[in-house]
Parts: C-alpha cells; sequence; structure tokens
C-alpha cells in the first residue's frame, strides 16, 4: 500500500537536484589556467566572503568578476569569468522536468536555491536551447534564488521567508 505525502509544497534545489553540478570541473579548469602557487586559492574560493556575498545578491555581477580577477590576480574578460563561473553547471536531465511536470499536477512545486545572476542567466539559455524553455518559473509555482532574497542556505531566516512567502508551514513543506 502506497502511502501519499501529506504536504502542501515540494520544494526542490537546483543544483545535483534539477541540475548535474560537478565543483571539481571548474575548479580544476582554473587550476589549469593559473601556476601551482595559486592551486590552494582555488581550493578555497568557494569559501570566500565575496562568493558568499555575492550568492546573497550583495554584490552584483560586475563587483564579483572585478573580485575573481583579483583574488586569482588576473586580467579575465568577463566572458572569461563567466566561462570559468559557470563550467561547474552541467545538464538539466529531461527526467528531472517530467518528474516535476508529474507532480505539479498533485503538489504545487518550487525551487529555493542558492545561486547567483550569472549562474541563472547560462541555466535559462540551456532551458530555451534544449527544452524551449524561457525560465524555471514556467516549470514551478514558486522560485526562491538566494541573490534574489538576501539571504543564504542553510540559514533558517531563507527557511522563514521562503515558508511566510508561500504563506504556509513548515510542515506543510518537503524540502528536496
Amino acid at each position: 500500500m502506497k502511502k501519499a505525502i501529506d504536504a502542501e509544497f515540494l520544494i526542490f534545489d537546483l543544483g545535483n537536484v534539477i541540475i548535474d553540478i560537478d565543483y571539481q570541473r571548474s575548479l580544476n579548469l582554473i587550476k589549469s589556467l593559473l601556476p601551482a602557487t595559486f592551486h590552494p586559492k582555488v581550493e578555497s574560493f568557494y569559501a570566500t566572503d565575496f562568493h558568499k556575498a555575492y550568492e546573497k545578491g550583495l554584490i552584483d555581477s560586475h563587483a564579483f568578476r572585478n573580485e575573481v580577477r583579483a583574488y586569482f590576480e588576473q586580467d579575465w574578460d568577463d566572458e572569461k569569468v563567466d566561462g570559468l563561473w559557470n563550467s561547474l553547471l552541467g545538464e538539466i536531465p529531461k527526467e528531472r522536468l517530467d518528474l516535476i511536470s508529474e507532480l505539479k499536477q498533485s503538489f504545487r512545486v518550487g525551487v529555493l536555491s542558492n545561486t547567483n545572476q550569472i549562474h541563472i542567466d547560462a541555466v535559462q539559455d540551456m532551458l530555451k536551447r534544449d527544452f524551449g524553455m524561457e525560465r524555471f518559473e514556467q516549470l514551478f509555482d514558486r522560485v526562491f534564488y538566494s541573490h534574489e532574497m538576501g539571504l543564504a542556505k542553510p540559514t533558517k531566516e531563507i527557511y522563514v521567508k521562503m515558508l511566510d512567502e508561500l504563506g504556509t508551514t513548515a510542515d506543510r513543506v518537503v524540502f528536496f
């Protein structure tokens, strides 16, 4: 006997839930462009204050790119920075989008993700190219991006803000 989920919302993360992500691929690509003396900085890149600020929308893409250039002491153009930054993005498997569409018949579905404008622009390009879809808002009932909310997971505040905006309580939401 199957037991039905007693929830109002199913909320999905993007990274490695909807979109395949490979952080190490991105780090290895950056390392391949830098002298070995910079490799420890590469390993610490995701822990930098400017990366965290960008994920919360506290700095814009222009400032983020400048911080990347300064951090790695490189004069990479914007396109190079974006390419390196987006190299962690993998594919969006069609079966995941099909599953969301199926679940949407019985539940309200949404996204809550730590992300940023450079990644979202790239993801929207993938959605359009691979699925003829302009934005995730076409598939999900609600979309919550950390850089638009000014908060990031795993802080309690981002979940509380999401619940407030959904007009529901935590016991009515399943987060994947």
